[in-house]
């Protein structure tokens, strides 16, 4: 489990991604050019990569003490684990040199795809890498389990480059889980890896699970806190933790690595099978992402109108077939102009990603949450009354009046925007519409009606083009 496209949980949060790569941040061709008239005295005290210039102490202190903190408490287990540990034996130093041959196999041909995973995932990226370093736990003693991490993360650093800060936080997190999982799974013994025997078999099954627990439970401890301070809204466990995709890709990852172990158990040249497996697995990885990328708005996470109009088309002929009952919201966000002419767009694209967040936390599982354009998202949803419609717009215009939006304004200093209003319009089928663009139609005119009504309120559909029912409800005094 890594943090997003930057490396970097001290710079996790909304807006970070794409601050991050302009010319402020990201060092360009140019920008450690030397001055006219020959090198500057300072330009060594200004490199990045010298622990007084890192991005790291310009986060906020929670931060920096949850992070360095972490690192103290982890180096220090990873020392007493060192110091008493088995020395490694002939066999040790032959499963490791298979596991950092399939490992440096991996990296090198997966490089170019990787890079490509890093730069549009914008919270959490799987490491794929665990393929290798959760099998190293469970079959290298701690020492030469460190040392494959060292290995892996120093290839890392080579390929990508990321802040110095991030590279030891990362490198640190990853030696403290696998030296955990190999202390927990030794812990639980005794064991016959990869020897057969259904006797031992939901024993060792039982207890290799348990580890891959620990592993990850580490890495959620270290990353997923760290990602959770640096964020400048408040965090969800979709933002943290990652989507439920994101989570069975770790899954299936820390599998892969404990079928690595048993072939290394068993049969090590079958390892070199394992290191196909991973180039391709990471390739699909890739694809999943770009399939995902297609119906998903890069600002906020949510579905696009692409990604949404299919899944609503679907939808609505389950709806028509079984003459459920359905709805469709539309939500827009009132004087939202405003926000980005005073704050700076930066921070409208910061309340943008806090309010998809929301509607995705105050929606149903089953509900279709889409941004339609701009300042505007569509919710779909299936299987609802008239009455419980009315409530589910009314849960979110009240929860989006309560969101306090921590943010920076145009200057880069904090601010925080809070007591927005919205403007929701309700369409219902088959009452306002019997097909999608007829419904999005109706809606829209209800949106209307609840702007030209004093906006901050939900409003039905009229139900012909004159006359109409507006059902409206105010917040304001």
């Amino acid at each position: 489990m890594h943090p997003g496209p930057d490396d970097d949980p001290s710079a996790a949060g909304p807006g970070a991604a794409r601050r991050a790569r302009g010319p402020a941040a990201s060092p360009s061709v140019n920008e450690h050019a030397e001055p006219a008239g020959g090198p500057s005295r300072t330009a060594g005290r200004d490199h990045p990569y010298l622990p007084g210039n890192w991005a790291l102490w310009r986060r906020p202190p929670v931060l920096i003490g949850f992070m360095l903190g972490l690192e103290v408490v982890a180096v220090a287990v990873l020392a007493i684990s060192f110091s008493r540990s088995a020395i490694p034996g002939g066999r040790d130093w032959i499963n490791f040199g298979i596991l950092a041959v399939g490992a440096t196999v991996h990296i090198q041909l997966t490089q170019r795809q990787e890079e490509r995973r890093r730069n549009r995932t914008k919270k959490v990226l799987i490491d794929l890498t665990a393929v290798w370093t959760f099998s190293a736990a469970l079959i290298l003693p701690v020492p030469l389990t460190l040392l494959i991490v060292f290995l892996i993360r120093l290839q890392h650093w080579f390929i990508a480059r990321r802040p110095a800060h991030n590279f030891i936080f990362s490198s640190i997190t990853h030696g403290l889980a696998g030296a955990v999982a190999h202390l927990t799974y030794g812990a639980l013994g005794p064991h016959l890896l990869g020897q057969a025997g259904w006797s031992t078999f939901w024993h060792e099954a039982g207890t290799i699970v348990v580890t891959g627990v620990v592993y990850e439970a580490i890495q959620i401890l270290y990353v997923g806190g760290a990602l959770a301070l640096g964020l400048s809204s408040e965090p969800t466990l979709r933002n943290v933790l990652g989507s439920p995709a994101d989570n069975l890709l770790e899954a299936v990852t820390i599998g892969l690595g404990a079928v690595t172990a048993i072939l290394l158990a068993v049969v090590p040249p079958m390892v070199v099978v394992m290191a196909v497996a991973t180039v391709v697995f990471n390739r699909l990885a890739e694809l999943d992402q770009l399939q995902n990328d297609v119906r998903t708005d890069p600002k906020t996470g949510i579905l696009n109108m692409r990604g949404w109009s299919e899944s609503a088309e679907r939808a609505l002929e389950r709806t028509a077939r079984s003459g459920d009952q359905l709805a469709l919201l539309m939500v827009d966000l009132d004087h939202f102009k405003w926000i980005n002419d005073t704050y700076g767009h930066p921070a409208g694209d910061d309340v943008l990603r806090t309010v998809a967040q929301t509607l995705d936390e105050v929606t149903r599982p089953s509900d279709l949450v889409g941004r339609f354009g701009g300042e505007e998202f569509l919710i779909l949803l299936p299987d609802i009354d008239e009455e419980s419609t009315w409530d589910a717009a009314e849960r979110i215009r009240v929860a989006i009046a309560k969101l306090h939006i921590v943010t920076t304004d145009k200057r880069g200093d904090p601010a925080t925007i809070a007591d927005r209003t919205t403007s929701i319009g309700v369409a219902r089928h088959p009452r306002h519409g019997d097909t999608l663009d007829r419904l999005l139609q109706s809606a829209d005119a209800a949106v209307y009606l609840a702007k030209e009504n004093g906006r901050d309120q939900v409003c039905f559909a009229p139900d012909t083009p004159g006359g109409g029912l507006p059902v409206t409800h105010s917040s304001g005094p």
